[in-house]
């Protein structure tokens, strides 16, 4: 059901959402930028519309509502253990289209990839979607290639017109009714889609494994600094570590963290016994690229990337995920030839 609402009937519609579950959604954040005296965009609670932020692109991904950076996963004694409480709200969340494929991607890996993530699925049984309709592309997004700049799975979704209005298509029947009770016009409403990107891509219909023996990787040993950001502001990027964070010396109180990981960094592929496997940046971005747009896809269908360029964005050293891409065409010619 589609409406035509102001800021005042959206504000009044969240208050009553307030009562069950908080809010968030891209919001800006005065200073936090990665530079001096900039600013950054990110996810966090709102309680108003206007501030969220609808023309620019997050800086970093919806994921750390559901997936926390550092996550208690409970306590510990020498004789017993508590589980950490979890939030007492549900979520609603404001998402792109990217991000509403991206979360596919993350119940694949945590509630379908073996047994059900208690954590996970805790969390995600109690949220809301609101979707944010994309009037154009942003600077390096290639959703339209990876099939991701369409949604319909949302419980309301919400377009900001020039004039300050909101046009909003509401399938959740509470929330519906409360719009019809508020008075609110009504028509029919088709979220926003981008349809052309200014970034393509084209990954090779004949991608296989032997691509990893291309020399394509080898440039990326000496550009790659190995710092990780690309996959902390990836939205399906699910890595993690577990740390034990003791109280006491004797190692017996204590807490459990699960705490992100990042398979482009010192550290994640080392072994008992000294071993260390991807030694090379380039051999780390060969595993990378490759679990996007290869295996990922022969296990679920689909690829696991969805095209929102926050790696491209991200990069200190402008390292072009969606180029690396469009270089394995010609990498598979040489592999194969």
């Amino acid at each position: 059901m589609g409406f035509h609402v102001t800021d005042m009937q959206l504000n009044a519609l969240f208050q009553t959402w307030q009562t069950n579950y908080d809010i968030y959604a891209p919001r800006n954040f005065p200073g936090g930028g990665r530079f001096s005296d900039t600013d950054c965009i990110r996810y966090g609670k709102i309680d108003r519309v206007d501030e969220i932020v609808f023309d620019k692109k997050s800086e970093y991904s919806f994921k750390e509502i559901l997936t926390p950076i550092s996550q208690t996963l409970f306590f510990f004694t020498e004789g017993e253990t508590k589980e950490a409480d979890m939030l007492k709200k549900g979520a609603v969340i404001f998402l792109r289209s990217c991000d509403l494929h991206a979360l596919k991607r993350l119940d694949d890996m945590y509630l379908h990839n073996g047994p059900a993530d208690y954590y996970y699925q805790r969390l995600r049984e109690n949220i809301k979607i609101v979707l944010m309709g994309c009037a154009h592309s942003f600077e390096n997004c290639f959703c339209v290639s990876m099939g991701t700049n369409v949604s319909t799975n949302y419980d309301m979704s919400i377009d900001c017109q020039p004039d300050g209005t909101y046009l909003v298509d509401c399938k959740d029947e509470a929330w519906a009714q409360q719009l019809e009770a508020a008075g609110v016009s009504q028509l029919e409403v088709v979220p926003s889609h981008v349809e052309e990107n200014s970034v393509a891509v084209q990954i090779p219909e004949n991608l296989t494994a032997e691509v990893a023996k291309s020399t394509m990787w080898k440039e990326y040993d000496s550009r790659c600094i190995n710092c990780g950001r690309c996959n902390f502001v990836c939205p399906t990027c699910t890595c993690f570590t577990m740390q034990d964070l003791f109280y006491s010396e004797n190692g017996k109180v204590g807490e459990r963290r699960r705490v992100w990981a990042s398979c482009m960094v010192d550290g994640f592929t080392d072994v008992a016994g000294g071993g260390r496997y991807r030694k090379k940046n380039g051999e780390r971005m060969r595993f990378k690229v490759l679990h996007k747009v290869l295996d990922y896809k022969q296990r679920n269908g689909y690829h696991m990337c969805v095209g929102c360029g926050r790696c491209d964005d991200i990069c200190p050293e402008y390292i072009s995920f969606s180029g690396c891409i469009n270089k394995l065409q010609n990498a598979m010619m040489e592999v194969t030839e």
